[in-house]
C-alpha cells in the first residue's frame, strides 16, 4: 500500500493515536480529513497538521455521518484510506454497576456498529479508486479480555472478527485492502484511567502503521500486543492471567 499521495479519512482524528496517524501522514505527501466531537479541539489539531481537514462529526450519530459522507463523496472524491479510530471505553467491573447494559450499548455501537455502517456508506468510493485501504484500530484486547473494560474487550473481538470477513469478502474483487491496526496500552488521555502511562507512546503506533502499509502487513501487532498473541497461541489461559495479573494464582 502506497504511503504518500493519499487521501485519508480519520475518524477520531484530533488526539491520540488518531492525531499521531494523522500527523505521520500529513508530514509525507497525503491529504488528511480527521474528524472529531468537539470543534474546538478539532480545530487546534488541524492547525498541526500539514494539509489537513477538520469535520466535526461523531460516528455515533447517523446524521453526522449522512452529512459526512455526503461531504467527502462532494469535496474529496479521491478518497481512498479510511482509518476508523475514534473509540469509546467504559471502565468497571460488571457486579458493580447498574448501567452494565448501556454502557455496553453505547461501546458496541461506537467501537463496532458505527464502524460497519461508515465502511458499507463508502466501500462504493474506496472500490473506485486504483489503489485503496480501510484500518480499523481494534485492540490487544481483541484477543485476550481485560474484566475492568469488560465491553470495551468484547466490541474489539467483534471488530477483529469483522475485519477478518471483510477481508475475505474485498480481497479478490475490489482495490480495497483490509487493514487491522491492534496497539496495547497507549499513553493517552484515553487511556488514564486504566494507567496509559505505562504505555507505549501514540507514535510509536502510528510508526507501526506505516510499516504495516509499506509491506502489506495486514495484522499489525503493535509492541506488547505480539507477546500477547503467541502467549495466546501457546496458552489461552496463561494470556488470560497475563491480561488480569490480579486473578493469577
Amino acid at each position: 500500500m502506497k504511503t504518500s499521495g493519499n487521501t485519508i479519512l480519520i475518524t477520531g482524528g484530533s488526539a491520540g493515536i488518531g492525531f499521531e496517524i494523522a500527523k505521520i501522514f500529513s508530514e509525507t505527501g497525503n491529504k488528511v480529513i480527521i474528524t472529531g466531537r468537539n470543534a474546538d479541539r478539532l480545530t487546534n489539531a488541524v492547525s498541526k497538521l500539514n494539509n489537513a481537514t477538520g469535520i466535526v462529526s461523531d460516528v455515533a450519530d447517523k446524521q453526522d455521518v449522512e452529512k459526512l459522507v455526503s461531504t467527502l463523496k462532494s469535496d474529496f472524491p479521491n478518497l481512498n484510506i479510511v482509518i476508523n479510530n475514534a473509540g469509546a471505553a467504559s471502565y468497571y467491573l460488571l457486579n458493580n454497576v447498574d448501567n452494565a447494559y448501556e454502557r455496553a450499548e453505547e461501546e458496541i455501537l461506537t467501537n463496532y456498529l458505527s464502524i460497519v455502517g461508515l465502511n458499507q456508506k463508502l466501500l462504493s468510493l474506496l472500490g473506485a479508486q486504483p489503489e485503496s485501504a480501510i484500518v480499523n484500530v481494534s485492540s490487544i484486547a481483541a484477543f485476550v479480555p481485560n474484566h475492568v473494560i469488560p465491553t470495551y474487550a468484547a466490541s474489539k473481538a467483534a471488530l477483529h472478527s469483522y475485519t477478518q470477513s471483510l477481508r475475505l469478502t474485498l480481497e479478490k474483487s475490489t482495490s480495497v485492502k483490509v487493514f487491522e491496526l491492534m496497539p496495547p496500552l497507549v499513553n493517552t488521555e484515553f487511556s488514564t484511567e486504566i494507567g496509559g502511562e505505562n504505555g507505549i507512546p501514540a507514535s510509536e503506533v502510528a510508526e507501526a502503521l506505516v510499516h504495516a502499509f509499506e509491506n502489506d502487513t495486514y495484522e499489525i501487532h503493535v509492541g506488547r500486543t505480539a507477546d500477547l498473541f503467541g502467549l495466546f497461541l501457546q496458552s489461552p489461559e496463561q494470556a488470560l492471567l497475563a491480561m488480569n495479573p490480579l486473578h493469577a494464582a
